[in-house]
């Protein structure tokens, strides 16, 4: 959806840096949409805020093992393992695709080491059609015994800062709510130069099976998404917003304009659908004209005129 007052801009902070602008406030999350292909049967694409595509790897994923994902009440959880067809696969098969649309792509890339998270971003840096990066820190760090990047503030900062040396894309730091201080982490990607946060990745969770008495995931636990996680996940934004001072993406669990608009009021400047889309393929333009019209009846002229609006007297 496509309106003046809808459009979002997170601006580049370092020199020759390239700003984000999303047509609207609404992303489609990665890991719930692909690359759009299934979408664009239901939607228009170029009605979008911004995609953010299924989350990269260096190499093709196959994921892990079935059963890898379980409805929960009120969300999933799912164990998929970043399946995904490598970033030359995906550069070579999906980015033609993406290119013919106006929509802002926004790559989302995962690393087992600082090497492979920069490797990735100088081949984007080329690649016609990328609007963004997401950085995911929630991946084991193999130096370090397998411990997640995104618990550690250091090695957060440390990722950030050497991204930003090979890119002039914007780049946004996917932060994971399984951490003590969640402001704490986003002060060391704001420190690490980052455009932006994105907020919240899943939260860690499992199922198990009364009746075999196992789990029911195969590797046992999964990310949990969904309405479950939104007080957790707006939480979580409110305290960001009062931890740092560049731009907030915020997600986990939004369904509806409601639902989207609670973000933005905690601070969020733009929000991501993820787990709505699949139960309403539409959710996200659903969700871009909801906040439009909540905006035409309480005279609001810019999208920035909501984010904070929680926090001021």
């Amino acid at each position: 959806m496509k309106h003046k007052g809808l459009q979002v801009v997170i601006p580049g902070r370092r020199e020759g840096a390239r700003s984000l602008t999303l047509d609207n406030p609404v992303i489609a999350a990665s890991g719930t949409f692909g690359s759009g292909r299934e979408y664009g049967e239901y939607l228009d694409l170029n009605q979008l805020g911004g995609i953010a595509v299924k989350g990269l790897t260096p190499e093709p994923r196959e994921g892990n093992p079935l059963p890898r994902i379980v409805e929960t009440p009120m969300g999933m959880l799912n164990s998929i393992g970043l399946q995904n067809p490598g970033l030359e696969g995906f550069i070579k098969e999906e980015m033609p695709f993406l290119r013919t649309y106006e929509t802002a792509v926004i790559a989302n890339i995962s690393g087992n080491t600082v090497a492979e998270f920069t490797a990735m971003a100088t081949r984007l840096e080329s690649v016609p059609g990328i609007h963004g990066l997401e950085v995911n820190v929630s991946c084991p760090n193999i130096h370090r015994g397998g411990e997640v990047f995104a618990t550690n503030p250091e090695m957060v900062q440390t990722i950030t800062e050497e991204v930003v040396k090979v890119t002039t894309l914007p780049v946004i730091v996917k932060l994971s709510p399984n951490v003590t201080d969640i402001g704490l982490i986003a002060q060391s990607a704001e420190a690490g130069g980052a455009d932006a946060v994105s907020l919240i990745n899943t939260v860690l969770g499992m199922a198990i099976d009364i009746k075999t008495r196992q789990p029911v995931l195969k590797r046992v636990m999964g990310g949990l998404s969904g309405p479950a996680v939104k007080p957790i996940a707006l939480r979580q934004v409110w305290q960001v917003y009062q931890a740092v001072k560049i731009p907030i993406i915020g997600m986990g669990g939004i369904m509806t304009a409601e639902d989207a608009l609670e973000f933005l009021m905690a601070g969020a400047a733009a929000v991501s659908v993820g787990t709505g889309n699949f139960v309403n393929p539409t959710a996200c333009i659903d969700v871009a004209e909801g906040i439009n019209a909540y905006m035409e009846k309480h005279g609001l002229h810019r999208v920035s005129e909501l984010t904070g609006a929680a926090h001021k007297q």
